[in-house]
């Protein structure tokens, strides 16, 4: 059922988001709208009923696991555009609206000769949901890049310009899961691309893929990173996924000299500040997980990390399927799992 609130404002009621969430589950939304510019967050802010209404933010789906019906409003943010908005003598500035596909932009950033967001593509989801989960891959990480951005303030109605060390970007975090979490919502954000590009081959898998490449350009390290992506994981169009569905966790030098004792085949990365970030996908391998599945919801058998929909699967059976890999983890290593999707 549609109904027109007013004039810009278009709510549906009991929609189906089975299409809008990767993982392919099913869910509805008891009260839905779809904000294709900001003008219609003004309007919602101005509507007495909506604007009291809890609300979840909806971009592409891609790193989110529903697990019931939404009475929420849902506002499904498909604002679209791209531009370059200025440079500087070592930068050139774009910008693209929060509903545009992510890796829509960055083919985009590459067709106008920018390099720099190249080790990011492929990724899932959309511009305006990038930010949130600071998302990262191949020795790269949305933060390095992001300039400014522009939220819709639901409190004050106001739009408000972020800067990058006002998002408090982290592994896989943000402010906006944080202090802006039902605050604020993102409706653009602007890169700053180096004018003076290099590649970014600090990753091993992905140096190996480049190595009869001389001197690759921005577009070869895409195809790249392309290339092993889909080697590696699922097309959602496909296999129901959210990618990977848990962080690497972190522990402590002394943590991780205790696991080699134990287990001296171990995967692990040093980081800045001494700790070690381990790598997940090896943990659930360990425990005999990679390909197995509990009912419709599995483990894909290429990467362990990947937690998919074999068909049907509700999202309550996902979530089952993950607690039950968290506590095998928890129990052979003494190490804690975090699931990365918002979990509704």
């Amino acid at each position: 059922m549609t109904e027109p609130v007013n004039a810009s404002l278009t709510v549906q009621h009991h929609v189906s988001l089975r299409s809008l969430n990767t993982f392919g589950v099913e869910a509805r939304a008891s009260t839905y709208l779809c904000i294709t510019s900001v003008d219609q967050l003004t309007a919602l802010h101005n509507d007495a009923v909506l604007s009291k209404m809890p609300r979840l933010i909806l971009g592409g789906g891609s790193n989110l696991l529903l697990t019931r019906d939404i009475d929420n409003l849902v506002l499904h943010m498909a604002n679209l555009g791209m531009a370059m908005v200025g440079e500087d003598s070592d930068h050139v500035f774009v910008q693209a609206q929060a509903g545009e596909s992510w890796h829509g932009f960055v083919e985009w950033t590459l067709a106008q000769g920018y390099g720099g967001l190249e080790n990011l593509s492929l990724i899932p989801g959309t511009v305006g949901a990038a930010p949130i989960q600071n998302i990262g891959a191949y020795g790269s990480e949305l933060a390095d890049y992001v300039h400014t951005l522009h939220v819709f303030d639901f409190v004050s109605g106001a739009i408000v310009e972020l800067s990058r060390e006002d998002c408090a970007f982290g592994y896989r975090d943000s402010v906006f899961k944080k202090a802006l979490r039902d605050r604020a919502v993102i409706v653009d954000v602007t890169f700053a691309l180096p004018r003076y590009w290099q590649p970014n081959l600090r990753y091993a898998e992905l140096a190996k893929e480049l190595i009869d490449v001389n001197d690759p350009s921005p577009s070869e390290v895409s195809a790249a990173v392309i290339a092993i992506r889909s080697r590696k994981l699922p097309d959602p169009a496909v296999i129901g996924n959210a990618g990977s569905f848990f962080k690497n966790p972190v522990v402590s030098d002394a943590k991780r000299s205790a696991l080699l004792l134990q287990f001296p085949d171990l995967v692990s990365y040093k980081q800045e500040d001494g700790n070690y970030k381990l790598a997940a996908g090896w943990l659930i391998d360990q425990c005999g997980w990679k390909g197995r599945a509990l009912g419709a919801a599995g483990v894909h058998d290429r990467q362990a990390l990947v937690l998919i929909n074999k068909g049907g699967a509700s999202g309550q059976e996902i979530l089952q399927l993950a607690e039950r890999i968290k506590e095998d983890v928890a129990l052979r290593f003494g190490v804690a799992l975090e699931i990365e999707p918002v979990v509704i």
